[in-house]
């Protein structure tokens, strides 16, 4: 949480002194924190030292420093001025690599004074368990707090470590202990077992650590981690949590407000043409549910007037409904009756692309029939997803829809998402020729 803003201000702090050269100071900065951040050095780490991240950091800055200077050459006849922009340059990476030595002095000592700590169950009950387990209760500096031990293997020796359950009781015991981390430390765990667990919205919002498999395993970014001893890797999130979920949510609110304005004329004749064949109501507000379990009312337009409530709750498909008028079949089949969701996105119930909101009778009936089906639940819904421009609308197998969500959640990238939108306007446009 400190080393991004202190990076930022070490780069713009040549701007204090002078304003001159201050485009080029916001070039520098603006790139010198994204190569960072595609670099891995704003993840979090578990043994902190800036000796271990000075050679990355240092190759990063000239790399950065290096395009900044030759934009200058292009831009500055005077050789003078390149000269000086370049002695700024210099200044902020200097500052950057003292602003790191101060962030990590900090963060060691709000570790080892116990200021920030997280608690931390190590999945696992055997001699690598233990020496987590051991390194964690004698060494506060990598920030977690030992909670437990959950045996994965029944391999468990009794009086050996406090193992305060089984994987079975994985989502319990994350409740119970309000843990914010997990850390797989048993090769002979099952890996399916486990990944099932660990996609399930309990334990999907802790941080995800592992022992290598191979010890003599790397990361593939060059900043390997170790708690004492053991090396670890940081599992890429099953969720959308920190700076991702951030950007997500940032793009969702542009989005949906730009579409909202941009599409206001077709809204208003959606409305109006709505009223004109029903006359009792433009929209439909209906219970789904979204991330975590939580239950919203899905806006849209509507297309047919259920007879109660029971059977707007219960029933599939209105698809080939004989109450379905002309104008409700043509909004349903060109999903512009879907566009109400829009507000839904900028009131966060929703996400602009992400699993496709249920009614909870199905989602229980779902749930029960397809394991995978309740881990989708661990984002927001979205107006559309991937399995639904995948071909996966209507009646087709829930199965198919539920691993198509789940690997897109962990998979998950901004231009993922601009995929799957375009290929949902190009389905819309296709809907509309049918």
């Amino acid at each position: 949480m400190m080393t991004g803003p202190a990076d930022l201000a070490a780069l713009l702090a040549p701007l204090l002194l002078t304003t001159r050269f201050w485009r080029g100071t916001l070039v520098m900065a603006a790139l010198t924190v994204t190569v960072f951040a595609v670099g891995g050095l704003y993840r979090a780490r578990r043994h902190t030292s800036l000796l271990d991240e000075l050679p990355s950091l240092t190759g990063r800055l000239l790399a950065c420093g290096a395009v900044v200077a030759i934009i200058a050459a292009t831009r500055h006849d005077s050789a003078d001025d390149a000269a000086g922009f370049m002695r700024r340059v210099g200044v902020s990476a200097g500052l950057v690599i003292v602003s790191r030595a101060v962030t990590r002095t900090l963060a060691d000592m709000a570790r080892r004074r116990r200021w920030v700590e997280h608690n931390a169950l190590v999945i696992g009950s055997g001699p690598v368990a233990a020496e987590l387990a051991r390194m964690l209760r004698r060494y506060p500096r990598y920030g977690l707090r030992f909670v437990g031990c959950v045996d994965a293997a029944g391999a468990h020796a009794p009086g050996r470590l406090p193992v305060i359950g089984t994987l079975d009781d994985l989502e319990r015991l994350v409740e119970l202990v309000e843990c914010e981390v997990l850390i797989i430390a048993d090769p002979s765990c099952s890996e399916p077992t486990l990944m099932e667990l660990l996609r399930r919205p309990a334990s999907s919002g802790c941080d995800l650590w592992a022992v290598p498999r191979l010890w003599g395993s790397r990361t593939h970014d060059g900043n390997p981690d170790h708690i004492g001893a053991i090396p670890i890797v940081k599992v890429g999130d099953t969720t959308f949590s920190g700076p991702k979920w951030a950007v997500k949510r940032a793009s969702d609110v542009l989005i949906a407000s730009v579409a909202l304005v941009a599409l206001s004329p077709v809204l208003l004749l959606c409305a109006l043409a709505t009223y004109l064949e029903d006359r009792r109501g433009i929209f439909f507000l209906q219970e789904r549910v979204g991330r975590h379990g939580r239950l919203f009312r899905v806006v849209k337009f509507r297309s047919m007037r259920p007879v109660d409530e029971n059977e707007s709750r219960t029933t599939w498909s209105i698809a080939h409904d004989r109450r379905v008028g002309p104008v409700g079949r043509f909004l349903r089949r060109t999903s512009l009756d879907e566009l109400p969701q829009l507000w839904n996105i900028l009131r966060g119930d929703m996400s602009v692309v992400g699993p496709r909101p249920e009614r909870p009778h199905f989602v229980e009936q779902f749930s029960a029939q397809y394991p995978q089906y309740a881990m989708r639940h661990r984002v927001p819904v979205g107006l559309t997803g991937l399995a639904q421009v995948s071909g996966l609308r209507g009646d087709t197998p829930i199965s198919d829809r539920a691993r198509f969500d789940n690997y897109y959640i962990e998979n998950w990238s901004l231009w993922l998402d601009v995929k799957v939108i375009l290929r949902t306007v190009a389905e819309v446009f296709r809907g509309g020729r049918h």
